[in-house]
């Protein structure tokens, strides 16, 4: 399955204002990195993936409908999954947007920024 080409426009007009946005083909979907570093991603399984970090995932998963990231059946440290039903108003989307773009910001320089 392809990702929602609709979420992916509407993630892009939301980032429009943030400092250098690019997008990549990564995860199966199309990825958006802020400063160089992945944000979020419209996911190939619908919904978006967002980073979060490792210290802020509990407390999510905790009181959202968010559910961890799972990539070839293994969950991703950092990250989760928001179904695309979580995602149906501007400001859902944009809450998720701005927790993701506030942890890709605030990961070091050095080692994997991706």
């Amino acid at each position: 399955m392809a990702y929602d080409v609709h979420l992916a426009d509407r993630v892009r007009e939301l980032l429009v204002d943030s400092s250098p946005v690019t997008e990549q083909m990564m995860f199966g979907g199309l990825a958006f990195l802020v400063a160089g570093k992945v944000a979020v991603a419209a996911s190939s399984q619908g919904g978006l993936l967002v980073r979060v970090g490792p210290a802020r995932a509990d407390r999510l998963l905790a009181t959202t409908n968010a559910r961890p990231m799972e990539m070839k059946g293994r969950l991703v440290q950092g990250w989760l999954h928001v179904n695309g039903a979580d995602l149906r108003t501007k400001r859902q989307l944009s809450h998720w947007i701005a927790v993701g773009t506030a942890t890709a910001r605030n990961v070091p320089a050095t080692g994997l920024n991706r």
